[in-house]
């Protein structure tokens, strides 16, 4: 029989067409219920104030970089969104001295415009923000070579090859309204995946790739980064895959409560938790993933009770 249309995009597959019984679960849970998630593999962390919560998140960046060696270079793989480590990782570097000649950074993902990445000058563009929030910031005598930043492009080849270069030691992320980390958004529901979304076998064995953004997606980011003129967001983008992220060692979730909602931030840890992984919750699939965390602002966490506003 098949599942119901999502109430959000009935083109699109997406949370809203979970069995009821899990959504009524994940919205049932406490802040002290959330903390109790915690499994071998996946670790759940409170913050009580902001200040914390991007240090901690910016000393990701560090404590990973300090591991690096000429035979042994040591990358992380960054978002956009939260962007408000970044400054935070270029002050710490800064202040300790810390060399970065062999390490190495990879942007998550880009916007696209008719297939094609956009350029830096673009007002949303990724790379620029990562250039001009954090490594603009490092002193040249200890910011990495250029050729150790990697970005996604249109043609992935370059991107691919480079997780080869390194180890990737963490690979960070925020999480979006539809439950996605990066752009791996649910797909649409369409083709072999008219009456169910895709297995998490074939999933998994997407990479970076360039993808159609979910309407949620651009609604979001329209919010958060445009004041909400929708019309200024792009529809496309290019974003890492599920196979670089089983490349890194770590995946480290940060909810400050800025993107998801007291709803998504439920759910996607009581799926992860549970082991429930279902492609129509792209961030279900890291239940899978050997090392996962975790990391909330206290404050942020917020409540599913009913108020009307």
């Amino acid at each position: 029989m098949p599942r119901k249309l999502s109430s959000l995009a009935p083109d699109w597959w997406d949370y809203t067409t979970l069995d009821p019984e899990i959504i009524r679960d994940a919205a049932k849970l406490t802040p002290e219920d959330i903390l109790k998630l915690s499994r071998p593999g996946f670790k759940v962390v409170f913050y009580d104030t902001l200040e914390e919560f991007y240090c901690a998140e910016a000393l990701e960046y560090v404590e990973a970089w300090k591991q690096s060696t000429d035979d042994n270079p040591v990358g992380v793989c960054g978002p956009i969104g939260p962007t408000e480590q970044l400054p935070l990782v270029a002050r710490i570097v800064n202040a300790i001295g810390l060399k970065l000649h062999t390490a190495h950074f990879w942007g998550m993902d880009e916007w696209a415009i008719d297939s094609k990445e956009v350029p830096p000058t673009h007002p949303l563009s990724f790379e620029r923000c990562d250039r001009e929030l954090c490594f603009n910031r490092i002193d040249k005598k200890l910011v990495m070579p250029d050729d150790h930043l990697h970005f996604p492009k249109a043609d992935t080849a370059a991107y691919r090859e480079s997780w080869e270069e390194a180890r990737c030691a963490v690979m960070q992320g925020g999480q979006g309204d539809i439950k996605h980390w990066a752009f791996n958004d649910p797909v649409r529901r369409q083709g072999n995946y008219s009456d169910a979304p895709p297995t998490p076998e074939e999933y998994r064995r997407l990479a970076t790739r360039l993808v159609d953004l979910h309407p949620v997606t651009i609604m979001q980011n329209a919010r958060t980064s445009g004041g909400g003129n929708v019309s200024m967001v792009p529809t496309q983008a290019i974003t890492v895959g599920p196979v670089e992220t089983w490349k890194a060692e770590k995946v480290s979730i940060w909810h400050a409560g800025n993107h998801d909602n007291p709803f998504g931030q439920r759910l996607t840890p009581f799926m992860i938790s549970k082991r429930f992984v279902d492609t129509s919750v792209p961030m279900s699939l890291l239940a899978d993933h050997p090392n996962v965390q975790f990391n909330y602002y206290r404050g942020g966490i917020g409540t599913c009770s009913v108020a009307m506003h």
